[in-house]
């Protein structure tokens, strides 16, 4: 499907935001870790868009999936209003193009993840993620599955996906004081994507390192008779 060619609709009867909460603490917690993570440590991304819980809307008179976190490379968020109705969800026909990837994260015994996926395919949607924290499901927590031709297969390591400069891994922590397995991205070498609030402590510990560096240096400088300002 050429999505450039579709000719917008009227979206005056598309509900874009129904209002119904997220499932659970730490289910709001992991989409606002993959999207900030994002934001804070993948300037080689950019241009890019990653929402959590927004609609992905494939067609105006249908309603859309609404996964848990979508990332679509090579596109920006629309210019205008921000309340304007074709700027609230992710409408493929205004961005042009599907998603890279999808994230479902699995809160209960429902199967709704496992139902999308055949949707998600038909979209053209490179990976679909489904990440399963408490077991639910299955005995495996991370899922992930690559689209070849019209379905998807299961891709064997998650640590590096074929086509896009990153990776996803589960990797047990603490994000904002709740502890748990999270799902986290990695770049293209394996290394993991910070937060802003990882990175800030990141620097301090390096400021701390550099800091007591210089106290040892100063220290052994006066054993030795010698004065450690004297060179400022």
């Amino acid at each position: 499907m050429e999505w450039d060619e579709v000719v917008l609709p009227d979206l005056t009867h598309v509900v874009t935001e129904d209002d119904e909460p997220v499932d659970n603490l730490f289910s709001e917690r992991q989409q606002r870790l993959l999207v900030e993570s994002l934001y804070a440590s993948a300037e080689y991304l950019r241009p890019f868009v990653a929402m959590a819980n927004v609609g992905l809307f494939f067609n105006a008179n249908q309603p859309p999936y609404v996964p848990d976190m979508l990332l679509s490379l090579g596109v920006q968020p629309p210019e205008g209003d921000v309340w304007e109705k074709q700027n609230r969800s992710y409408f493929i026909w205004v961005y042009g193009k599907p998603p890279e990837l999808v994230v479902e994260v699995v809160s209960n015994k429902d199967r709704h993840e496992e139902e999308k996926i055949q949707g998600y395919a038909r979209l053209g949607i490179a990976y679909y993620v489904i990440y399963d924290p408490g077991q639910f499901l299955t005995q495996r927590k991370l899922r992930v599955y690559e689209l070849h031709g019209a379905s998807y297969v299961p891709v064997v390591d998650s640590h590096k996906l074929t086509s896009l400069p990153l990776g996803i891994k589960v990797i047990p922590g603490e994000f904002e004081d709740l502890q748990g397995d999270w799902l986290r991205w990695v770049d293209a070498q394996g290394n993991l994507l910070l937060t802003g609030r990882e990175r800030a402590e990141q620097e301090r510990q390096r400021a701390e390192q550099e800091r007591q560096r210089g106290d040892r240096l100063a220290a052994r400088l006066r054993e030795l008779g010698l004065d450690p300002d004297a060179g400022e």
